[in-house]
């Protein structure tokens, strides 16, 4: 079942059960489309007033992105949970199987790939959100803000879904691959986020 297509109550009420999907990775799909949709917005609020007539091509074309960023997020919602299928099929197969360890590993990587794949969208995002913060228009401009944490806590929340995989893979050197990268991430970009945030705040004297 494709969670996204049931109500936001529906959705959370499943989240809180003992169902293996929607989790973390889900979650922060939904978490980073919601983040990346708020920035949108002042894109929208910005469109069709002369006061950022100089920047609105430049909105346009960022929207347009945003648009299909949001999409793809939301997909990830449930790419989520089925990339994790595999590795729930791995753990029950019997220990004393020679095949064992050979499919944790592949099915491990697998479940990997789609939260590495959630920070890179969140990262996208917060590169365009910070666009319209600064360009967009000031009366929603809080709205940007408020999608950089958003997108900033969806990055965190992917990265533990990477991280806690990584640290069960048998090939060291693939896992610190994916760990590299995905540290690499936060860094560059939950900095960003949080100076969105910052220079927002600052710009209601707080």
């Amino acid at each position: 079942m494709d969670m996204t297509l049931q109500s936001c109550r529906k959705f959370v009420e499943v989240l809180a059960s003992n169902e293996p999907a929607p989790g973390g990775g889900g979650a922060a799909a939904l978490v980073g489309a919601i983040g990346t949709a708020l920035g949108n917005m002042v894109g929208s609020l910005t469109v069709g007033k002369k006061k950022y007539a100089e920047v609105e091509e430049e909105i346009i074309a960022l929207k347009a992105k945003c648009d299909a960023l949001q999409t793809e997020l939301l997909n990830q919602v449930e790419a989520d949970d089925e990339g994790f299928v595999p590795l729930a099929k791995a753990y029950g197969i019997p220990k004393d199987d020679p095949t064992r360890d050979e499919v944790l590993e592949a099915a491990t990587v697998t479940a990997c790939a789609v939260p590495m794949h959630i920070m890179e969208l969140c990262c996208e995002a917060i590169e365009y959100i910070a666009v319209f913060a600064a360009k967009g228009s000031r009366l929603a401009v809080s709205d940007a803000g408020c999608g950089a944490v958003c997108c900033k806590a969806a990055l965190q929340a992917a990265s533990l879904n990477v991280f806690i995989n990584t640290k069960s893979l048998k090939n060291r050197e693939v896992a610190e691959e994916m760990n590299a990268k995905a540290n690499a991430m936060l860094t560059k970009y939950c900095a960003m986020a949080d100076e969105i945030f910052t220079t927002v705040k600052a710009g209601f004297g707080q």
